[in-house]
């Protein structure tokens, strides 16, 4: 079976159906969730995630109830590791430790802050060194060699390779070159998760030999939004099928 990470945006449908959205996808098959904080100006989000981030911003979404999702999520699904995605912002605020130290608290096995790169950190990997989270680097393709080498010596022990530039959401094109970036990674001893426009079953598969995981993000995301009007046990089975078409043999 594929190894897939699944992303949500917290409280996006609503409140009463992130959590049930996380249990579709892990009994479709996922290894690892993603639950990325809404935030007001993401950098890196296309149009789909930026969407749900806005709704889930407008019903009033909180860091707070954040914390308590993952803790809700890691409390039902304890054999899934739960990373939280989200921007510097609500991170540095209460101030970096502090964050992530409710992580911990709340069971995330690690955290992707993809706009606190290591030379301008605000003390982010100095802070997962002291609470024992893990700090994920975004790294992508064209990266100069020794920025790629100062990730490399900071040994983490997961990493986030983007398969391209720009923005999530638009259809990644898998060859060489991306593929060959993937394998110089895995050199590192780290989990490698592969992420960035994936949202097909050929895409996992080619992606299988190289990564620890395929990540699909927008493609669940316009998934959620096509069926969030449904009844609730028709939400869980749109989730746990999609998830499955990419997993399966």
């Amino acid at each position: 079976m594929n190894r897939l990470m699944c992303h949500l945006v917290a409280g996006y449908p609503g409140r009463d159906r992130t959590l049930p959205a996380a249990e579709a996808m892990a009994e479709g098959g996922a290894k690892y969730l993603e639950i990325q904080f809404p935030f007001s100006d993401p950098a890196a989000d296309g149009p789909i995630i930026q969407d749900a981030c806005t709704r889930a911003l407008e019903e009033g979404f909180t860091v707070d109830e954040g914390f308590r999702l993952i803790g809700d999520i890691v409390r039902r699904l304890p054999g899934i590791p739960v990373f939280l995605m989200t921007y510097g912002s609500l991170a540095v605020r209460p101030g970096i430790e502090v964050f992530l130290r409710r992580a911990c608290d709340a069971g995330a096995a690690g955290v992707i802050i993809p706009d606190l790169p290591f030379d301008y950190d605000e003390g982010l990997y100095e802070a997962g060194a002291k609470t024992g989270i893990s700090v994920v680097p975004v790294v992508v393709p064209g990266t100069a060699p020794a920025r790629i080498e100062a990730i490399r010596r900071l040994a983490p022990r997961d990493v986030y390779a983007a398969l391209r530039t720009g923005i999530t959401g638009s259809k990644t094109e898998l060859g060489p070159e991306n593929l060959a970036f993937l394998d110089g990674l895995k050199g590192w001893g780290a989990r490698i998760f592969a992420g960035f426009g994936i949202s097909t079953k050929a895409q996992v598969d080619a992606l299988m030999p190289h990564a620890e995981a395929a990540v699909a993000g927008s493609h669940f995301v316009r998934i959620i939004r096509e069926n969030e009007a449904v009844p609730a046990k028709e939400f869980r089975r749109s989730l746990v099928d999609a998830v499955r078409e990419l997993t399966g043999p």
